[in-house]
């Protein structure tokens, strides 16, 4: 397989570990000495190369052309016990082509998600957050990732997709093994199981949600395509959703600049959402491409049907892009952008602010049961995810 600069490069950088989850930042800063592109490891033996700066990542994402988002020569080079295949391999969804077909695909989504009415997604947010607190509220301590933000995204996509609660639990537990890059061939088998029962029972159960919406579609997707379009639809709405509500609610909890604001009465979700998918976004890194043939770009050379990864993360903390205040300022590379921009941006932040509110409604008083610097994080390369998110709080026995 060829891996661009073999002779001349040290050494890759790991974006796989403990010690990449434990400080990613840092490892975006070893990497900006080679540029705005430097040579990474995705799992071991799996070389990419990891886009850092923020124009050239738009560049890349703007030009699907130059790079499109699949290789079957890099697939069959990797086979298919590669651990980070299922989030990188050839899907007939809107996410992995181009050109007519992804316009195709596109408009099913982008088409059905507006059909989603943001008064019943806010009460639908509200209603399943204050099921998951009523569990907890009384005991005066929780778990906010086992507990509230890896639930409270499901239970809103089993309500907008018409999914029955058991699919929706086989879907998550797909996903977040293909996320964590282990076990990923049984998760991505698992995943294909449960999406197809979903369709098959929608087929028979048409009803006022998503997937029926996406059937009656006039672009006619066959079941095949439906699969894969819900696979698509679940891996950004269950897991990096469960990401953003919980390192918003980190950051409040744990940043002096929201502290002061919190023991006001005053919620800054908004602005903590703003900094979290400027600073640490849920997604950080992605966007995968694969060049069609050899191109030096920004001084690098990309060689031919050899991932390249867009660093969300690295890309907004550009230094060259540095801002001092990023309230209100939507300009990151978070929800992608180009063709492939992420159409259901609107629906991931009002899921998060609407958990994050309700939750600061209901425990005011609620605090990190342990520093913020010693929260762990979920090893793998796409994602930034913590394994738990340990509270304290007065316990509350009503709702006010």
């Amino acid at each position: 397989m060829t891996t661009g600069h073999v002779r001349t490069e040290p050494e890759r950088i790991a974006l796989y570990g403990q010690e990449f989850a434990r400080d990613p930042q840092r490892a975006y800063a070893r990497m900006r000495a080679y540029g705005d592109l430097a040579p990474v490891e995705l799992s071991p033996g799996v070389p990419a190369t990891l886009v850092l700066g923020y124009d050239a990542a738009l560049e890349i994402l703007r030009d699907p052309g130059t790079f499109p988002r699949t290789s079957e020569v890099w697939e069959a080079a990797v086979g298919p016990e590669c651990p980070v295949l299922p989030m990188m391999m050839a899907r007939p969804n809107a996410l992995f082509t181009n050109g007519a077909v992804h316009a195709r695909l596109r408009s099913v989504i982008v088409d059905s998600l507006d059909r989603v009415d943001p008064v019943s997604l806010r009460e639908y947010v509200q209603r399943n957050a204050d099921t998951l607190i009523d569990r907890f509220a009384g005991d005066g301590k929780a778990d906010l990732i086992g507990q509230y933000s890896r639930t409270l995204p499901l239970l809103v996509f089993n309500e907008m997709f018409g999914c029955p609660h058991d699919i929706g639990d086989k879907l998550v537990r797909g996903m977040s093994a293909i996320f964590d890059t282990v076990s990923a061939e049984e998760g991505n088998a698992l995943l294909g199981e449960a999406t197809g029962e979903l369709v098959a029972y929608k087929r028979r159960k048409p009803g006022a949600d998503v997937t029926s919406w996406m059937m009656s579609h006039p672009a006619g997707l066959d079941d095949l395509e439906m699969v894969h379009q819900l696979i698509l639809l679940v891996g950004a709405g269950t897991e990096p959703e469960q990401n953003l509500i919980a390192n918003g609610i980190r950051l409040l909890l744990s940043d002096e600049r929201f502290g002061g604001d919190l023991s006001s009465g005053s919620l800054p979700v908004d602005d903590a959402l703003d900094e979290i998918l400027w600073t640490d976004p849920p997604m950080a890194n992605y966007g995968t491409t694969f060049p069609r043939q050899d191109i030096d770009f920004h001084g690098y050379h990309l060689p031919a049907h050899q991932p390249v990864l867009v660093s969300y993360a690295a890309a907004n903390t550009d230094p060259s892009r540095a801002t001092a205040d990023r309230k209100g300022n939507r300009a990151h590379l978070s929800y992608a952008g180009g063709p492939h921009t992420c159409p259901a941006k609107g629906h991931s932040r009002l899921i998060a602010s609407v958990a994050i509110e309700q939750l600061l409604d209901r425990l005011p008083d609620v605090e990190l049961a342990v520093p913020a610097d010693r929260l762990e994080w979920r090893p793998g390369p796409f994602h930034r995810a913590l394994t738990a998110l340990p509270v304290t709080f007065p316990p509350v026995w009503d709702r006010p």
